[in-house]
């Protein structure tokens, strides 16, 4: 612990009176929605084939889910694939990167990521824009004749872009949006992205190891008439015979899906069409606002990203007043042994401080009463 804390030492207050309902703060895997039991899954197509009717009627379903809710124009396709959002993103880089220049925003932990993939596996030179934590690069440096690798939604540093409106219409290059953290939680401004990838165990509240690729026109016809040059494994090919693979996008899984992690996932989606149109959105908003209100009201307590138009309304990153990484593992530890908060540490890459999701699953009320739960651990540490 950093010597302002173990100067500053007062002995720790009574602990509060209210926990949490629900004490899933995790940044991904995220919260289960409420009113989640497995019970309540299907399960007529476990022990079958995916590749059964049944299989691939769940599996479009599915995708039929996620269109609707999030209002995707038919002129972009959508399929589920292996890897999390992590394999959705390098299946596009590996897919399409090389016809053209690129430029990569960086401001966090897995922008750096596809910094590195760039430039050591596919061997590109690409333009990097980097930020620190908290900060986002200049959007307007960005040159739209090149391909465009972001993060709609930084997760390990909480700050997100603003809008689509830094995206150039008369662009020639694409936009790949690595949004894992923001679709369902923003209206995302679908004329503007060629490719994005998510993962079902965001703001979903899923469960992980399968991504999700959206594919608009542009990417499509960059897929048919580009063939990188290096070779691509077998669960990253999209295209045969020059066309693209259109049963990807109809449920015809690339490999063996988990039926129990789709029907999982068609659990979540069926709740979220529950709550009508923006449902998701506006829960998103009120936890946020709820965890504003938090810090307001604590002088100890800060945001990482100090701009608000680009402040993540979903993984909400925290500074603590002098803490160091010690201080922040013995604060996440206390919640995490009274069973008020978990998994709320930062991310081991970003500054010290705490991470508290407020995606849609999460309610507001736990939110709220996390508020003295913080005081406490707060108050804990440093007394210790």
């Amino acid at each position: 612990m950093t010597d302002s804390i173990a100067a500053d030492a007062t002995l720790a207050p009574a602990k509060p009176a209210t926990r949490p309902a629900r004490p899933h703060f995790s940044s991904g895997p995220c919260a289960k929605p409420p009113g989640y039991d497995p019970a309540k899954l299907a399960t007529d197509v476990l022990g079958r084939s995916h590749r059964s009717k049944l299989g691939k009627q769940r599996l479009q379903y599915c995708i039929d889910l996620m269109r609707e809710l999030l209002a995707l124009p038919d002129t972009h396709r959508i399929g589920i694939v292996p890897g999390s959002d992590t394999g959705a993103y390098e299946m596009a880089m590996w897919t399409m990167l090389g016809a053209r220049p690129v430029t990569a925003l960086a401001w966090e932990s897995f922008g750096e990521g596809w910094v590195t993939d760039a430039v050591k596996q596919l061997k590109i030179d690409p333009t990097v824009l980097r930020a620190d934590y908290g900060q986002l690069p200049d959007l307007s440096a960005v040159d739209w004749s090149n391909d465009v690798l972001f993060t709609w939604n930084g997760t390990t540093s909480g700050v997100r872009v603003p809008d689509g409106d830094w995206i150039a219409d008369d662009r020639e290059g694409l936009s790949f949006a690595d949004a894992t953290s923001g679709v369902f939680a923003y209206d995302l401004p679908w004329d503007k992205i060629d490719v994005a990838t998510f993962s079902w165990q965001k703001v979903l509240g899923g469960e992980g190891a399968h991504g999700v690729l959206i594919l608009g026109p542009r990417a499509v016809e960059r897929l048919e008439s580009y063939t990188p040059a290096w070779p691509l494994p077998k669960v990253f090919r999209l295209v045969s015979k020059g066309k693209l693979t259109e049963g990807v996008f109809k449920g015809e899984t690339i490999n063996t899906p988990s039926m129990l992690a789709v029907e999982d996932a068609i659990w979540s989606l069926e709740w979220a069409k529950s709550l009508g149109a923006g449902g998701l959105i506006k829960r998103s908003d009120a936890n946020a606002a709820a965890l504003d209100r938090i810090v307001a009201t604590r002088d100890w307590l800060g945001h990482l990203a100090q701009d608000e138009a680009s402040r993540s309304k979903t993984s909400v990153c925290l500074t603590v007043a002098g803490a160091d990484e010690a201080f922040i593992k013995t604060m996440a530890g206390l919640l995490e042994k009274e069973g008020a908060a978990f998994d709320v540490a930062g991310y081991r890459d970003a500054p010290p401080g705490l991470r508290i999701w407020c995606g849609a699953t999460v309610d507001t009320a736990d939110i709220e009463a996390l508020g003295p739960w913080l005081d406490w651990a707060y108050a804990t540490a440093k007394a210790a």
